[in-house]
């Protein structure tokens, strides 16, 4: 029986962990739940899944929770978030949370947990070799449950001695593939994503085609590739979920399903693959698999990622402070959709690139573009 702790358990990767724990009794058990403000997901959670701890964000949603289920080990606030990514009783922890805020609770889980599922981008896009080296430090095996850093994983798996010569990273293409991008963008289009359901964030961040400049990052420190190596294939079909060519030409493909269970399930098995109940592809109905290079002019999001990377480490932590600013602002619909990617450049363009040692550091530098970014444009 493997014990899991699942961090942003209310969220779409979440949620789908735990149906695939509830699937598998025999398999699994969810002993730690960490959740934002969904109180009410979260309680419902705690009746089905009986976990150990639980972390709530508000003091009064925890009072509720400590009222409601005596001797629930319940957690709240800053502190309690980092005393809850210490708890070392989990085999495997989920990190789940949105943002750079699973920066230091994944730094945690790692020092304290063997197995760590990244489902969140932000922590090697800001945290990058100080993560990679900490993992390797403590031994912890660090999965991912990302359908494309899934798909290159299981393409890599039997080819430790073959060389990569290239990763290619597939893209959906968003909503605005084949549509002009314009200031008459509405957040309502913008989260209307043709193939994934997902949490609002990284539906923009799919729009913008951001989410694919951060998966490039993401994708250079876990598979150690240069990011010269790493090409962005839109294929819109969202079939072929990501690819690997070799020295020799070769190309490995990971075919299959549009459904994020198979990733989350293969991390939380790693390496062996559960049954589920979900429809087979059949081929003879697709017939025709498509991929189109990115036009970096239109979406200037992925274009700056590249740079970013360019630039150095803590060009990448602006990149997703400035984006994070910029998506929530044209949430708010206080900025139009053009001008995130002109937000995220300017704060780019300000930006004397820095050496950084720790996540204090990292957090300090996000706090301070955070701060400026709302002071111009508040």
């Amino acid at each position: 029986m493997k014990k899991i702790s699942i961090f942003g358990s209310t969220g779409s990767i979440g949620t789908t962990t735990l149906r695939i724990v509830e699937e598998n009794p025999d398999l699994f058990q969810a002993i730690t739940l960490v959740a934002g403000r969904n109180i009410e997901r979260l309680i419902e959670q705690i009746h089905k899944f009986q976990p150990k701890h639980v972390y709530i964000t508000a003091k009064e949603n925890a009072d509720r929770l400590k009222e409601e289920f005596p001797g629930l080990d319940v957690y709240y606030g800053e502190e309690g978030l980092r005393e809850i990514s210490k708890l070392e009783d989990a085999d495997i922890a989920v990190s789940a949370l949105v943002g750079i805020s699973g920066l230091e609770p994944t730094y945690n889980m790692i020092k304290h947990t063997k197995q760590v599922a990244l489902a969140n981008k932000e922590v090697l896009v800001t945290g990058g070799s100080l993560i990679m080296n900490l993992a390797k430090e403590c031994k912890t095996e660090l999965l991912t449950v990302d359908s494309e850093h899934s798909a290159i994983m299981q393409c890599l798996r039997g080819e430790e001695t073959n060389p990569i010569d290239k990763i290619l990273l597939t893209a959906s293409g968003g909503p605005f593939f084949d549509k002009p991008i314009t200031d008459d963008i509405t957040p309502e289009q913008a989260l209307n994503h043709p193939t994934w359901k997902m949490g609002p964030k990284v539906t923009i961040d799919s729009s913008t085609m951001m989410n694919k400049g951060f998966e490039v990052i993401e994708a250079r420190w876990l598979f150690d590739v240069d990011p010269s190596n790493i090409q962005v294939v839109v294929h819109r079909q969202s079939l072929v979920h990501s690819m690997v060519q070799f020295k020799d030409g070769t190309i490995m493909a990971n075919i299959g399903p549009k459904d994020m269970q198979i990733p989350i399930a293969y991390a939380l098995n790693y390496p062996t693959r559960l049954e589920n109940r979900i429809e087979k592809l059949d081929l003879f109905e697709v017939q025709i698999l498509k991929f189109e290079k990115p036009d970096l002019e239109k979406f200037k999001c992925l274009k700056l990622a590249f740079r970013a990377i360019e630039m150095g480490h803590s060009a990448q932590v602006v990149l997703n402070a400035a984006n994070e600013i910029a998506v929530k602002k044209f949430l708010d619909k206080e900025i139009t959709y053009t001008e995130i990617p002109r937000m995220i450049e300017k704060a780019l363009d300000n930006h004397k690139v820095t050496p950084l040692t720790s996540v204090e550091e990292i957090l300090a530098l996000d706090k301070k573009v955070r701060d400026e970014l709302m002071e111009e444009y508040k």
